[in-house]
């Protein structure tokens, strides 16, 4: 059952509402939310901006349980991943939550990047996450639709996920432990009491237009595309935020004569990321169904709030994205591919954007940690 919170008082009082309000629904909210309800004595509200749970950003990706390989060793984003992934594998029944740990390659075409997935290895080792290399015969045997010249990285502890089951997983866990949703409740001010302390949270139920406050102990931001925008109404002017947005798309594979994904390969497939880029490249995965994809690309959007960001996909970037599908594919041409959907991140800063040695940390492998 969905709890609306306008029951609370909009007085003053001595007491917070909640020890913890987490302000945005996606996989990473309610997870927060479910795990911080468990704890003795906390009294969490989740507030959500639209109708549903886990309508933006997490239904707008490739549903891929990342293993971590990616990130320095003793970092946050390598702890996070890595625990994370653990978490659902070890945790989650997958009669409940669909997934399928079906393992990835990361391939080489060049000597270049054969060096690239030998750093890459030895990055997993320091990491503790299992990887092997494969060599380019041995690819060509396994997958022979597949371009693999100089070999691959595997890494067979990547899989996918239903990332609506699994914010529905954390969502039940969250209300069985009395937890308090609000849905289609929009987030206008927050401020601080430094007297009390507390901070009181200014909301308006976006269907009846109704405004109420609320407070609490403690604030949670995860609001995706709309984090650095809750972030604001808290800090002081000169610490804050300007959002910049990243466009990815989606495309997928509709050829006239179809060949079955198996067929293809049952394995994700990335290629090595171009070292000027800020992203890991157009990327082949499929979902729990079979279905291939491609994507995303990449398209900086020039909109200051994430309001204004359109989720169509130009067909116009069709053959950008079958060249570069077809280094790793090569028998794709533009018109196998149909325009499927499209997701947003939200960057901190421009130096976020243009730095080459960050990476995004990805929200569904790492919810639960």
């Amino acid at each position: 059952m969905i709890r609306q919170i306008r029951q609370f008082s909009l007085c003053s009082r001595r007491l917070a509402d909640f020890s913890h309000v987490v302000i945005g629904g996606g996989a990473v909210g309610t997870a927060i939310a479910s795990e911080l309800q468990k704890v003795p004595g906390n009294s969490v509200s989740l507030l959500e901006q639209h109708e549903m749970l886990g309508m933006e950003t997490t239904s707008r990706n490739s549903e891929v349980i990342h293993a971590g390989l990616y990130y320095p060793p003793n970092t946050l984003k390598a702890k996070f991943c890595i625990r994370g992934k653990e978490l659902i594998y070890n945790k989650v029944d997958p009669h409940i939550v669909p997934y399928q740990q079906c393992g990835k390659w990361v391939v080489a075409q060049s000597e270049k990047e054969q060096e690239y997935i030998e750093k890459l290895h030895k990055n997993a080792d320091e990491l503790g996450v299992p990887v092997s290399l494969i060599s380019a015969k041995e690819a060509a045997r396994q997958f022979p639709r597949i371009n693999a010249k100089a070999g691959a990285l595997e890494s067979p502890t990547t899989g996918i996920i239903s990332a609506h089951d699994l914010t529905l997983f954390f969502h039940t866990q969250f209300e069985n432990d009395e937890g308090t949703i609000a849905i289609n409740t929009r987030v206008d001010d927050i401020q601080y009491e430094s007297a009390v302390p507390q901070y009181r949270l200014v909301c308006t139920e976006k269907g009846s237009g109704e405004q109420f406050e609320i407070t609490a102990d403690n604030i949670i931001n995860s609001a995706g595309l709309f984090a650095q925008e809750i972030a604001n109404k808290v800090l002081p002017k000169e610490r804050q935020f300007k959002s910049y947005f990243a466009k990815g798309s989606y495309y997928s594979y509709a050829p006239e004569n179809p060949i079955p994904t198996k067929d293809i390969t049952t394995k994700l497939i990335y290629p090595c990321p171009n070292p000027n880029a800020s992203s890991l490249g157009t990327h082949l995965t499929f979902d729990l169904g079979g279905q291939l994809r491609f994507g995303p690309d990449l398209e900086w959007v020039d909109k200051e709030t994430a309001l204004d960001l359109d989720y169509s996909v130009s067909e116009g970037r069709l053959a950008e994205a079958a060249k570069s599908i077809a280094t790793y594919f090569p028998s794709i041409t533009v018109d196998q591919l149909q325009p499927s959907y499209s997701g947003k991140k939200a960057k901190r800063t421009l130096q976020t954007i243009t730095s080459k040695k960050k990476k995004d940390s990805e929200g569904l492998s790492t919810s639960w940690a």
